[in-house]
């Protein structure tokens, strides 16, 4: 974002005087209690987000799935901390091979961190906890930012960073994609890009690069919504106000450049190992493109929100976690009356077009209105088959919307707030009218707490370590069904809430299709018996077994060097149980789970 001193009437953003930094002494920006209140309020709103969790642990978060991976992501974590493990690569799921943890969002930058969160009370509660801080640190950020750089009023930047952390996209994503919602370094790294000042270029440099180093092991896509925003916005600027983009821009450049030499260092084994390193993959296991947003979500409320209701919302956004516009009617109109009436501040021209582009760009290949296709090409398909662009899931760039619209706002409130006009009556109006304006906007988009559903618990079997006397070190627990959805496969589940205390083949992540096909896949490459079971799974009947399939049930255990197989608490008739009584003969049941001691038939 642009930056500079909001007591002077000028546009506040790269306009800021350079030669005054140098020659003034430096001032550190005042704590006052007023912050302090600022981020209790957004920690006691993220709370309350997270509460039905908090009470009813036996559930989970809408998109359990995600949760499910992200628990497990952090257990690792902590698992890669406390033992001599390689942080980049696990072997504790899809055994033998393991899972490339560079290419699959590990998100260490907060499973490190949160490791004694993880040790002493357990993933799940690390996942909340990891939550809260994202929302909770986000919207600090970005009150920093604003209240430091861009507004006089702390009353502005704090709407600002509220709607910047708590906006219905945020918490869309924050039930399940811990990657998209760590966006707390994004305002330090904009920060620091588009500092006022021409001094200490290089020590500005090295932050960037440690900050943009540390954002990769926090969510690397949204980086590239950053840079790539940043790039629109800086151009945007430079064309609205080519003075001050003329004095700036060496600044600007060779602070990207130490910050790009700093990084690449830090980052050059670590993306290595992502794009070549073992469990590397090409493409992504789903159709991208396909997943975008209707032009009418922008008006619309999303489910998560005391405006929202369940029906609309999924016939304009892919799936509950990307409905990342839904900003509704009274958010977008006030935007356009803010623009309209700051206009001439490049500052807010720079955001107009920035906030404009990216809303266009969410909207795919081709344009939808109310679930209608109307054959109009979208802006999407010129960038579509641009490397890394070709990966990323349109509708999450509706994104950058949210921190363009939470500046709006904050610099519409600041100019009624703290510029108090000459008439004093018509000041006094002024704010009210505005202050009425923006509270009607986002009274109706105010978060409700994150939707649970049920979770099958973690048999005792498995929680107590009963398991442990069935398998010897080398071997592996094989869950049932061992198949690649999180939803169907507990083998993710089981493992985040054990510490990762077995080895398990599958699990729920991003991998190749085969050793010699790195096409992205779902899980584990696929196995006759693990399709099979999948089959029985997914129709509820139990498929005719032949001496065939009982031939290769055994290869496929020796393949994943299986010592028990386990599902959780069911009844004979249940097809999964029964097919593979069918295929190894009967197992029986122990601490609340049906267990197959396979160790006499694989050896």
């Amino acid at each position: 974002m642009g930056v500079g001193r909001p007591d002077t009437d000028q546009p506040v953003g790269l306009t800021a005087a350079p030669a005054a930094d140098a020659s003034r002494p430096r001032r550190r920006w005042p704590g006052r209690p007023v912050d302090a209140l600022v981020v209790a309020g957004y920690l006691a709103l993220a709370v309350l987000l997270t509460a039905d969790q908090w009470r009813r642990p036996e559930r989970l978060f809408h998109q359990a799935g995600d949760q499910m991976l992200f628990e497990w992501m952090l257990a690792r974590a902590a698992r890669a901390v406390t033992g001599p493990e390689n942080p980049l690569h696990s072997t504790a799921l899809n055994a033998p091979d393991g899972v490339n943890m560079m290419a699959n969002t590990s998100v260490l930058g907060l499973g490190v961190p949160l490791t004694p969160v993880t040790l002493l009370f357990g993933s799940q509660a690390a996942f909340l906890v990891a939550v809260i801080c994202c929302l909770v640190g986000t919207a600090t950020a970005w009150y920093a930012l604003l209240a430091r750089r861009l507004v006089r009023s702390r009353a502005a930047a704090a709407v600002g960073g509220l709607f910047c952390g708590f906006a219905p996209g945020m918490v869309s994503q924050a039930g399940a994609h811990l990657h998209m919602t760590a966006q707390f370094l994004v305002p330090v790294i904009l920060g620091l890009v588009f500092r006022p000042g021409t001094d200490r270029v290089r020590r500005h440099g090295v932050l960037l690069g440690l900050t943009v180093a540390y954002q990769v092991f926090l969510g690397e896509e949204a980086l590239v919504f950053v840079a790539l925003a940043a790039g629109v916005f800086a151009v945007a600027y430079a064309l609205a106000d080519r003075e001050a983009a003329r004095r700036l821009a060496p600044a600007v450049l060779g602070r990207i450049g130490v910050g790009a030499l700093v990084a690449g260092v830090l980052l050059a084994y670590p993306l290595w190992f992502q794009f070549r390193g073992p469990g590397h993959y090409q493409g992504m296991p789903f159709f991208a493109q396909g997943f975008r947003l209707d032009a009418a979500s922008f008006t619309a409320a999303a489910r998560q929100s005391v405006a929202g209701d369940d029906h609309l919302p999924g016939l304009l956004s892919p799936n509950p976690t990307e409905e990342n516009s839904f900003f509704g009617p009274g958010l977008p109109l006030l935007a356009v009356l803010v623009v309209a009436r700051l206009w001439r501040r490049p500052l807010v021209r720079a955001l107009a077009v920035c906030g404009l582009l990216f809303a266009l760009l969410s909207l795919g290949t081709g344009i939808r209105v109310n679930h209608h296709e109307t054959g109009l090409p979208g802006p999407y398909r010129l960038v579509a088959g641009v490397p890394l662009l070709d990966l990323v899931v349109p509708a999450r760039f509706a994104l950058v919307c949210v921190p363009v619209l939470g500046v709006l706002l904050a610099l519409a409130l600041d100019r009624v707030h703290a510029r108090p006009a000459p008439d004093r009556s018509a000041s006094r109006a002024a704010r009210l009218l505005w202050t009425g304006a923006v509270a009607a906007a986002l009274l109706p988009l105010a978060p409700t707490p994150i939707r649970t559903v049920p979770a099958a618990p973690v048999p005792a079997f498995v929680a107590e370590g009963g398991w442990r006397a069935y398998v010897p070190p080398g071997r592996t627990l094989v869950p049932v069904p061992p198949v690649t959805g999180a939803a169907v496969s507990p083998a993710t589940l089981w493992s985040a809430r054990t510490g990762l205390a077995f080895t398990a083949p599958g699990g729920y992540f991003i991998g190749p299709r085969g050793a010699d096909d790195p096409t992205a896949h779902w899980g584990a490459p696929d196995r006759p018996t693990s399709l099979l079971l999948r089959r029985a799974a997914e129709t509820g009947q139990v498929p005719p077994i032949t001496d065939v399939d009982r031939r290769q049930a055994v290869e496929d255990l020796r393949h994943w060097r299986a010592a028990v197989l386990v599902q959780a608490g069911s009844a004979p008739a249940d097809p999964v149980r029964a097919t593979v009584d069918a295929l190894l003969g009967p197992g029986r049941d122990v601490d609340g789970a049906h267990i197959w001691d396979v160790r006499p038939l694989v050896g």
